[in-house]
């Protein structure tokens, strides 16, 4: 037998742990709370469901002062002294270990040998009653850690936490874990080494207890409780006033309260048997190309068990269903029966796509059978054409799978970084320029390719699914959401398909609208100016995201050099008109280095641009639509102009 060397449990430090007064914990804890409310939620159990963890979080981070004036408390690790902010705070390392004491009790089970602890009952504080809160969704990796997580001990968790977001080495991991009362640190940390260290996920709004979403709970069984109790009340206060009235009691006109009548509609919804199906061929007959006329596809269109599960989640999502919806997006159930447009198997899944009128409501179930399931929600109202045109089934690994619509022939994945000189034709299947041709099912459902909404650091490609029909090619992108953004070019109010050309320098921009609710995008070049000292040229662009909603829609001006591969955007505005359909104007600067290294304002505006004026730390003007000034290097100017109308306009920032 092969022996092994077992790293014995760290004694807890004989020295007198620092002393620590009431107010410089509070002023630890008030400082530092997101983090350490964080650092609960990610040790708790995710048994407990997102909301009571988000709850029980906030109540453990907040019964973590002493309770007396001071705390001498010998298990307290003294402060790094080489460390700098909280790690050289006495009462942050006194709140932090707390914190992770009771969260370490709370994950405990209940048994009948003891009292139960404090920490393993339901907090009385804070209490959120008609909601459920929970963070926000995060991207597949955040999902995939929290699995891996809730696969690990309650110790495990804590010493892959401490590692990652505390970003404490294994020996003070170990005696953070003894002081907190574990039996068995180095086994916790042995355990914590299964699950790839990716700390920087521990960071990310999925986990973040403090940035919440809220939706209403089981509103159906809320209301059925409610009632009952009402119930339940009136029986004793009539058994009461009987008890206490002489004769017969009340007459035949005593008050008595109606029943409650079910919503015919709302009842309609929840029955597979009515949801409405498109035929196969309506499309080819229909003046209209939207998802009215999408027919309902995929193998599993006539299992009524999957369908009608998919109508009860989207009717009263229960605690285990993780809900996203796009801004401005309701997530109420539908008011009648809606169009199926999608059931079938999706990579590990089963998916079912649903539309009302306004809404496309994608619900996914794992296919292994295992609790919990997913339900995202989109607007589309008024989406005809190019809008309608391809739905998201399914995000795996960094990879998106699309439902195309019935009309779509092609479907090419082109990489945008790759485009400049390239061509847009979607019949480009050889892979020049960065194109791709997309395989698809008989059933319109693409093969799964590189999604660009899950990329970090630094921006090396972008790409966009290209869909051509009879009347032309359309080029989207994936920005998080249920369909996809439509990348068009061309003057405001005018604008027309876009090519993947035009959209290369502008590709990586991109990233500042994902998760917007944004329906199209649309790139304007409004000026061209010449460089100094013999530079070249340079082209002024502005994007606007424009939004299903309307409201939050995003404008960035962009500054895009000769011999730069990208623009660089130099402002951004949002809820503007500037180069919008009602306000084509637009403005905007950059301080920029010449070949020759001086620094210049250069600006320049929409072609009815009569004068521009730089003031502040540059002084200058001109007339017309274009201004290069001599500036010095971090200098900061106000950009002013004047159209042709007389009216002013002032510079983006």
């Amino acid at each position: 037998m092969q022996s092994q060397d077992v790293a014995p449990r760290p004694a807890p430090d004989p020295r007198p742990g620092p002393v620590v007064d009431v107010e410089q914990a509070e002023a630890s804890l008030v400082e530092h709370y997101p983090r350490l409310v964080r650092l609960a939620y990610l040790v708790l159990p995710p048994s407990l469901g997102r909301n009571r963890r988000v709850l029980t979080a906030h109540a453990l981070t907040q019964r973590a002062l002493p309770r007396g004036r001071t705390s001498g408390d010998a298990s307290v690790l003294p402060a790094q002294k080489t460390a700098e902010g909280r790690d050289a705070d006495p009462g942050y390392a006194y709140v932090r270990l707390r914190v992770l004491r009771t969260a370490l009790e709370a994950g405990r089970p209940l048994t009948f040998r003891a009292w139960p602890r404090r920490a393993q009952l339901p907090p009385l504080l804070p209490q959120v009653w008609g909601l459920r809160l929970f963070p926000r969704s995060g991207g597949a990796d955040e999902l995939a850690l929290d699995q891996r997580l809730s696969a690990l001990s309650a110790p495990a968790r804590a010493a892959y936490v401490l590692r990652g977001l505390e970003r404490l080495a294994d020996a003070d991991v170990l005696r953070v874990l003894a002081a907190a009362g574990e039996e068995d640190p180095a086994d916790a940390l042995a355990e914590a080494d299964d699950i790839e260290a990716k700390y920087g996920l521990l960071t990310s709004p999925e986990f973040d207890p403090c940035s919440l979403q809220a939706r209403p709970p089981d509103l159906m069984r809320r209301r059925q409780h409610m009632k009952a109790a009402l119930a339940a009340a009136a029986a004793v206060a009539v058994c009461g006033a009987l008890l206490g009235m002489p004769g017969d009691g009340w007459g035949p006109d005593g008050a008595a309260a109606p029943s409650y009548a079910q919503n015919p509609s709302a009842q309609a919804a929840l029955d597979p048997g009515k949801l409405t199906l498109v035929p196969a061929a309506a499309w080819q007959t229909s003046t209209r190309t939207d998802f009215s006329v999408w027919p309902a596809r995929g193998t599993l269109t006539g299992d009524r068990a999957l369908l009608r599960r998919a109508l009860a989640v989207w009717a009263r999502p229960g605690e285990s269903v993780q809900v996203s919806a796009t801004p401005g997006t309701p997530a109420g159930a539908p008011p009648g029966p809606p169009q199926l447009l999608y059931a079938g198997e999706v990579d590990q899944s089963r998916v079912v796509l649903l539309y009302d009128g306004l809404r496309i409501a994608r619900y996914a179930e794992p296919k292994d059978g295992t609790q919990g399931a997913a339900l995202d929600f989109a607007r589309v109202d008024g989406a005809t054409g190019a809008d309608a045109n391809a739905v998201v089934l399914g995000r795996a690994d960094g990879n998106v799978r699309y439902l195309t619509a019935p009309w779509v022939r092609t479907a090419t994945v082109r990489d945008l970084l790759k485009s400049a000189t390239g061509s847009s034709a979607a019949s480009d299947a050889s892979g020049a320029s960065g194109a791709t041709r997309l395989g698809r099912s008989a059933d319109g459902v693409t093969e799964p390719f590189a999604s660009p909404v899950q990329q970090t650091g630094e921006c090396r490609s972008w790409n966009a699914l290209e869909l051509t029909d009879r009347s032309g090619t359309r080029l989207t992108t994936d920005l998080g959401e249920l369909t996809p953004a439509r990348l068009t070019s061309g003057r405001p109010g005018q604008p027309h398909e876009a090519s993947a050309a035009t959209w290369s320098p502008l590709a990586c921009s991109l990233a500042a609208v994902r998760g917007q609710g944004v329906r199209a995008v649309n790139a304007w070049q409004y000026a061209r100016q010449p460089l100094p000292d013999a530079s070249g040229s340079a082209n002024w662009l502005c994007t606007r995201a424009d939004t299903w909603r309307g409201g939050g829609t995003r404008v960035l001006a962009q500054f895009h050099a000769q011999g730069q591969p990208y623009g660089a955007v130099v402002a951004k505005a949002q809820n503007v008109a500037a180069c919008g359909a009602k306000d084509s104007h637009v403005l905007a600067g950059v301080l920029w280095k010449s070949g020759t290294g001086d620094w210049y304002l250069l600006a320049a505006g929409s072609k009815d641009t009569s004068s521009i004026r730089a003031t502040g730390g540059v002084d200058g003007s001109t007339d017309g639509n274009l201004l290069a000034v001599r500036a010095e290097q971090g200098a900061q100017a106000g950009l002013k102009g004047t159209l042709a109308d007389g009216r002013s306009i002032g510079g983006l920032r």
